[in-house]
């Protein structure tokens, strides 16, 4: 007799063995699935359409690099993450690809090393190199299939995640609503990040108070307004690769889940550039597959 889980796999379009691939990363997290994994697994599929493992994600970019240029010990992985503990699946993916990362971010993934964190990165890849640049937002699913929330390792129950974006989600709700006044630009660094990250969302309150899911459509605003960041960034420090160096560009949102099974990233941004901050090849689509 067909289980719960065997009904969901099949609205997800996916056979028990290759669904269990994917979701306990063939074996390298390999535990008995539960219907809550499963009930978490299909809030992946369903709210993040076209997300990929971590590990699976890092052994796709490889390939392709690989076939444009990029050489596995000439490459310097440079990263912009939230500063959450649940966030390093990927970057540990991709370091043991490419070793040791570059970190440009700070709370929700914004790039606040900015500029200078691009310039200094630059100085640091292997003579004849080139740089992979990957950034984004996260948002956690927790075993109930709440987007929003993760649980964690030695916690009941689960919690926020991102916080700081919960955080500046509610701060940009008041301040819609008229019972928060706007913080001006931060003067002390006591808490300089999170009023960053509230001011830069602000932009995208209309479009959260609009959003069938305000959960879902949370980091996606989140890694729009992180995409404009790093474009400008990148604009203004490409020159600083020296020779004939590339730089990608990995965008997208980092999906975090209940630590039995792999992490997901959503890609959204995938290209190439040069260092007069020209597009050589655009290859998004490629790793969509």
């Amino acid at each position: 007799m067909a289980g719960r889980g065997d009904s969901a796999l099949k609205k997800l379009g996916m056979n028990f063995k290759s669904t269990m691939d994917v979701a306990f990363g063939k074996g390298k997290k390999a535990k008995t699935p539960s219907a809550a994994a499963m009930t978490m697994l299909e809030k992946v599929n369903s709210a993040f359409p076209g997300a990929q493992t971590s590990v699976d994600l890092a052994d796709n970019v490889k390939a392709i690099l690989s076939k444009n240029g990029y050489e596995d010990n000439k490459t310097l992985v440079a990263t912009s993450l939230c500063c959450d503990e649940v966030n390093r699946e990927l970057e540990h993916a991709l370091t043991g690809i490419y070793g040791d990362n570059f970190s440009m971010g700070g709370l929700a993934g914004f790039a606040f090393g900015g500029v200078t964190s691009f310039g200094a990165m630059s100085h640091h890849i292997p003579e004849g190199g080139s740089c992979l640049v990957m950034y984004g937002p996260h948002v956690g699913v927790d075993l109930e299939g709440n987007v929003g929330k993760v649980n964690r390792r030695g916690r009941e129950g689960s919690g926020a995640c991102c916080g700081s974006a919960n955080a500046a989600a509610a701060y940009v709700k008041d301040v819609r609503a008229g019972t928060r006044e706007a913080q001006a630009n931060p003067e002390d660094i006591l808490d300089a990040q999170q009023t960053w990250v509230g001011a830069q969302l602000i932009p995208y309150g209309e479009r959260l108070e609009k959003a069938e899911d305000a959960d879902v459509e949370l980091p996606l605003a989140l890694y729009d307004a992180q995409n404009e960041l790093m474009s400008r960034i990148v604009a203004a420090g490409c020159g600083e690769v020296a020779g004939e160096g590339l730089i990608c560009l990995l965008g997208g949102i980092q999906i975090n889940t209940e630590a039995s099974v792999d992490e997901y990233f959503l890609p959204k941004r995938f290209e190439i550039m040069n260092n007069k901050g020209e597009q050589v090849a655009d290859l998004l689509e490629e790793l969509m597959g």
